[in-house]
């Protein structure tokens, strides 16, 4: 009977950055700017198509202009907000602050909070141009615990571990 060589996970360290296909770069570029906070940095004068790298928190997004321009002529998706749509997700520590700027945008969004044991986890929800969802919460507050013991080293959890 052969022996099965155990298959090991891949060496990551982190996220590096999150990318998107935009309806029109230029508008979803101005959002990420003037609404979410990110500033425009250099992209590879290599990279021969139109788009933008953006960076703040600790993050990177990359925004791809739709090789279909049709795309760019067409008025935005009015879609209903749905927290269970692939999205992305933001820490924030003062919801009403967010809710604020978002009313002064003149963007839809729908606020919910999780009590989980006592945890209280606030949620606001809303679309870029392209329809694309975004979350602001409070996530931070709920703990990280792994399902099965696992070693802490492996899934860099200690630190979120040890602060409990």
């Amino acid at each position: 009977m052969a022996i099965q060589k155990e298959k090991h996970t891949l060496p990551l360290k982190s996220l590096n950055h999150v990318s998107r296909v935009c309806r029109n770069v230029h508008a979803t570029t101005h959002f990420y700017e003037k609404v979410l906070g990110f500033i425009p940095i250099v992209r590879p004068g290599a990279l021969k198509f139109d788009g933008a790298w953006l960076h703040n928190y600790g993050i990177s997004v990359h925004l791809l202009q739709a090789e279909n321009q049709e795309l760019a002529t067409l008025p935005p998706v009015e879609k209903e907000i749905n927290s269970r749509d692939d999205h992305l997700s933001f820490q924030s520590d003062s919801i009403l602050g967010v809710e604020q700027a978002l009313q002064d945008h003149g963007i839809k969004y729908t606020r919910t909070t999780i009590d989980e044991n006592g945890v209280q986890i606030e949620q606001v929800f809303f679309h870029d141009p392209d329809g694309f969802m975004i979350e602001i919460c409070t996530c931070e507050k709920f703990p990280v615990q792994p399902l099965i013991p696992t070693s802490a080293s492996i899934c860099n959890l200690a630190p979120a571990l040890s602060a409990r």
